[in-house]
């Protein structure tokens, strides 16, 4: 019988499959892929690379994420009948028959891919892919490959900004499934959020495919659906070690009491909906007694609805997990809150009320997250949704995919925009790592190029404009990029969500806080060999293969 993580396996590759099929892409692609083959050159040996140019957010770094989903579309890519019928309506009517036999034939069995491992931090003008094969394919799979990258690269280095922002030791909670861009960019933020830093997601459905923690109570909606404790059934509860029912709400009531006597409150402005509504759902659910609190008022029902009821739950053996609270100035109240709860605990001797969480909910951004820390709080878990899935700062990355070498000839994109122009020709890319490990220089040179030697001084140009010819002598040096794809198979083996969240959370420790810091970052630093920069400089004169001047009389 297959293991839960097998079956897991098979329903993310047929989530893949059924997201991304190879329609999924620009209509052009199509059209340029027919005048290749029309001319001959759909078999061309071709490389291209695959990167962004900015950071996002105005930071310092980034992560590279969907490189998992990129490999299972390769290995299945191939067009199905009805893929084909459909194109014969959409492509001009005198397309010649015989390419859309050549397309019912197309797979990746001719595509090799060298990438970044997945959850790396990265930087921008990196390649983060190189994809190599006959021309015309490694053209269809573009737009493809880069909305797979684009979004869940984006969405996960938010996720790892709120990560730094809210500290080490705060627990995040993505529950931002309802504001996403549909569902496949819900189930990608839980994902890629996971890999970023947070530690739980609401979204079921990414928990079952993805082996994310899912978390979750209720809404303001069950609380304002009560309004008497007639609507409360069943009253009873049994005590968590067996034995007969106990009348619930009549020891609640108790409870209540004694709760607002100890806090000095009347009992008369508890609201009787929200009180019905705690006690329904600590009798369905006793070992998982979470509510939101701040349906009505905080101080003046809220909290002293759910102590009563925590209280009566620890009598009977059963321990409370805590509160939320959704909306007003969060740090105070989760003061105040926590005060409750020790002086409970003091008065009544209960422990239990010492380990109760507090989770803040209320449209947190990294600005507010920042902030938080900035004041005295007592939150144990954030919950973010909008501002994190939606990246509202910065909706896209920009990754591009640009032609580098068409049969072995480098080619290079010029443009009026120089920060536009491409790098020419098949690349390696190397980290340069200073003697205590923190990464220092991103180093691209020719394939052909020998690898830096840590401790031997290397000449390069730093990418950027004007910049000068400047040395660096590394302390380590590591391959960024290894073979992935090769004859239609993918060479790696492939991780899950967990592991990846490992590898970037690794990764994000081993740089200097100086390249981590939110605002006003250090530039990190990516540079060029002096071949690459001199094959440049050829390629823009004219005097290279590279260029492409049509020279006349």
């Amino acid at each position: 019988m297959a293991t839960r993580l097998e079956e897991a396996c098979v329903a993310v590759e047929r989530s893949v499959l059924e997201r991304v099929p190879p329609l999924l892409t620009d209509l052009y692609q199509f059209t340029m892929a027919y005048a290749y083959w029309r001319a001959g050159r759909h078999n061309e040996p071709t490389v291209f690379e695959l990167f962004f140019r900015d950071n996002p957010f105005g930071g310092g770094f980034s992560l590279f994420a969907g490189l998992s989903d990129c490999l299972l579309f390769l290995k299945n890519f191939r067009f199905s009948n009805e893929d084909i019928e459909y194109l014969r309506t959409v492509l001009p009517s005198n397309t010649d028959p015989d390419f859309f036999i050549y397309l019912k034939g197309l797979d990746c069995s001719a595509v090799s891919v060298s990438a970044v491992a997945e959850g790396s931090v990265v930087f921008a003008r990196v390649p983060l892919m190189e994809v190599s094969g006959p021309l015309a394919i490694v053209q269809l799979l573009e737009t493809s490959l880069l909305c797979l990258v684009n979004y869940a690269s984006l969405v996960c280095t938010n996720a790892a900004r709120f990560r730094l922002a809210a500290g080490p030791k705060r627990r995040l909670l993505e529950m931002g499934l309802r504001r996403a861009q549909g569902p496949d960019g819900g189930l990608s933020a839980s994902r890629y959020t996971y890999i970023g830093g947070f530690d739980l997601t609401s979204n079921a459905q990414a928990g079952r495919l993805y082996g994310i923690p899912v978390a979750g109570t209720m809404a303001h909606s069950y609380v304002t659906s009560f309004s008497s404790l007639e609507e409360v059934w069943p009253q009873t509860l049994v005590p968590s070690r067996g034995g007969d029912p106990i009348d619930f709400i009549s020891l609640v009531k108790g409870w209540l009491g004694r709760v607002c006597q100890l806090l000095g409150v009347k009992p008369q402005l508890v609201r009787e909906g929200e009180f019905a509504a705690f006690l329904s759902y600590a009798i369905a659910y006793p070992s998982n007694f979470l509510p939101v609190i701040d349906s009505y008022s905080v101080s003046c029902s809220g909290v002293l609805c759910f102590c009563s009821v925590a209280l009566a739950l620890c009598e009977l053996q059963y321990q409370p997990l805590g509160i939320r609270l959704d909306s007003g100035d969060l740090c105070r109240q989760s003061v105040e809150v926590r005060r409750i709860f020790r002086a409970c605990c003091t008065h009544f001797g209960v422990p239990a009320f010492e380990s109760l969480m507090i989770v803040g909910t209320n449209s947190v951004s990294e600005q507010s997250l920042t902030e938080l820390n900035k004041r005295e709080n007592e939150i144990d878990v954030v919950g973010v949704g909008t501002h994190l899935v939606t990246c509202t700062t910065q909706p896209s990355l920009g990754c591009v995919y640009k032609l580098v070498e068409v049969r072995g000839c480098p080619r290079m994109k010029l443009s009026e925009d120089p920060e536009k122009s491409t790098l020419p020709g098949k690349k390696a890319i190397y980290r340069l790592l200073d003697t205590e490990g923190h990464p220092q220089v991103d180093f691209i040179c020719l394939a052909e190029e020998p690898a830096p030697e840590a401790g031997v001084t290397l000449s390069c140009y730093p990418l950027g404009l004007d910049k000068a010819l400047q040395s660096i002598t590394p302390g380590q040096v590591t391959s960024l990029r290894s073979e992935v794809f090769s004859h239609g198979e993918i060479t790696m083996p492939l991780s899950n969500a967990s592991e990846i969240r490992v590898h970037a959370q690794t990764s994000l420790q081993s740089l200097s806080p100086q390249h981590k810091q939110l605002q006003d970052p250090e530039n990190y630093t990516v540079a060029i060999s002096e071949r690459i920069h001199s094959l440049g400089t050829d390629i823009r004169k004219g005097n290279s293969k590279g260029s492409n001047f049509l020279l006349s009389n």
